[in-house]
């Protein structure tokens, strides 16, 4: 249980759980993906839970395994358990908590968001595969190869089972390289596929875009609000597409693609809405009131000589 918690970190801050990929470590992971960048810049804490090799020789969170992806068994509850944790020891905002991640991880990260429905907001998976695509190691290899062929309602059943009698479901972000030869592609869009069923939404986007030149899908519900949307990464092989500009640092399965999944992510997820102030602007806030007091004074007539100017600048430099 790795954590990262910014020097900023707002009252009540959002919490993002970011699970790393197959021969990645947590560390590793974040450095790639920039996501303690982000957190310092928004003022949101993280969760970077870190699979040992006892439990799996390459690493990789076992998605393809009942006992670990079932609502309070394995690995899916030591995560919530986790997560528990921060938000009693950090008074996390329990309406902000997210969850991301990359191939096992990513897979993972849909385990939790099928299981613990009630705990995250949203989601985003990057190079994953659908909820309950694989019981055991060689469905998953199977899978990875070739998303196994399944109805919408076969893929969405697949969720609700997990979690029956909800009706409230978190937004999902899916990613995926057009050239990924690790996790087909065809994942992707089975993923789309069982998300759409359980929300109820038709298979055709409600818009098609083009961000930092890679395709954007997007659907949203009745209320306009954006619930699921889908990157395609062109030409992009299996990993996480970043760009060194917004902190990404390319490594093994850490691509620069000239666009950084992170950065949209959190925008999705709705960290960015607000800019973090840095410590010189937080004390230039509690500086406000002086100023609004000096130009109503001035405006008044009550300060006005240029000594008296300069006498109240230098009281309020004091505090």
């Amino acid at each position: 249980m790795l954590t990262y918690l910014p020097n900023n970190l707002s009252p009540r801050p959002a919490l993002v759980v970011v699970l790393h990929g197959s021969m990645q470590s947590a560390a590793n992971y974040d450095r790639g993906a920039g996501w303690s960048t982000l957190a310092d810049r928004y003022g949101f804490a993280l969760l970077m839970p870190e699979q040992s090799r006892r439990n799996n020789l390459n690493r990789s969170f076992n998605w393809f395994q009942r006992n670990d992806t079932q609502r309070g068994e394995g690995e899916a509850h030591s995560i919530a358990q986790m997560v528990e944790q921060m938000v009693r020891d950090h008074d996390i905002d329990r309406r902000r908590i997210f969850v991301t991640g990359l191939s096992a991880g990513g897979a993972m990260t849909l385990a939790m968001l099928a299981t613990y429905p009630d705990v995250f907001a949203a989601g985003a998976v990057i190079a994953g595969l659908p909820y309950g695509s694989a019981t055991n190691a060689q469905e998953a290899l199977r899978s990875m190869f070739q998303a196994p062929p399944k109805s919408s309602r076969e893929l969405g059943d697949l969720v609700r089972e997990a979690s029956p009698n909800r009706n409230i479901w978190p937004k999902l972000s899916v990613w995926h390289g057009s050239a990924d030869r690790t996790v087909k592609p065809t994942n992707a869009g089975e993923i789309i596929k069982q998300w759409l069923d359980v929300r109820e939404l038709p298979l055709m986007p409600m818009s098609d875009q083009i961000v930092d030149g890679h395709s954007r899908q997007v659907w949203w519900n009745a209320d306009g609000e954006t619930v699921i949307e889908s990157y395609t990464i062109t030409d992009m092989a299996h990993g996480t597409p970043l760009t060194h500009s917004e902190g990404g640092v390319a490594g093994p399965y850490m691509i620069e693609a000239g666009i950084s999944s992170s950065a949209h992510i959190a925008e999705f997820f709705g960290l960015t809405d607000t800019l973090r102030r840095t410590p010189a602007e937080i004390k230039l806030s509690r500086r406000a009131p002086l100023f609004v007091a000096l130009r109503k004074a001035t405006r008044s007539g009550r300060i006005r000589s240029v000594r008296a100017w300069r006498n109240v600048s230098a009281m309020i430099q004091r505090h």
